[in-house]
């Protein structure tokens, strides 16, 4: 469950370290985000050389969050943390997605 101001890890190769929601998408009056959804984000730390800058604003879509999700069969997925992968202007990913957690 993601809304404003919460801060996510990023799972790409982008140069991103640590991003902050601005916005959920989707609606008007949306307060929260769930795995899957596109979220408005600002970049709060990221590596020296990346593709990304400190203070850019993206979209980003939400893959993993600690509040977890509930399958049909009853079992809950549930995460260590929140984190996200940045999307460019076309929602298509800005880089590759590291396997690291």
């Amino acid at each position: 469950m993601i809304q404003m101001q919460s801060n996510l890890d990023v799972a790409d190769n982008s140069g991103a370290r640590r991003i902050q929601c601005i916005k959920v998408l989707g609606g008007s009056h949306r307060r929260y985000a769930a795995i899957g959804d596109v979220i408005k984000v600002s970049i709060k730390e990221a590596i020296p050389r990346g593709k990304v800058k400190k203070g850019e604003v993206y979209n980003a879509v939400v893959v993993r969050t600690r509040k977890g999700v509930r399958r049909s069969d009853g079992s809950l997925i549930r995460f260590d943390g929140n984190a996200a992968v940045l999307l460019n202007n076309k929602l298509e990913q800005l880089a590759h997605v590291s396997l690291d957690q």
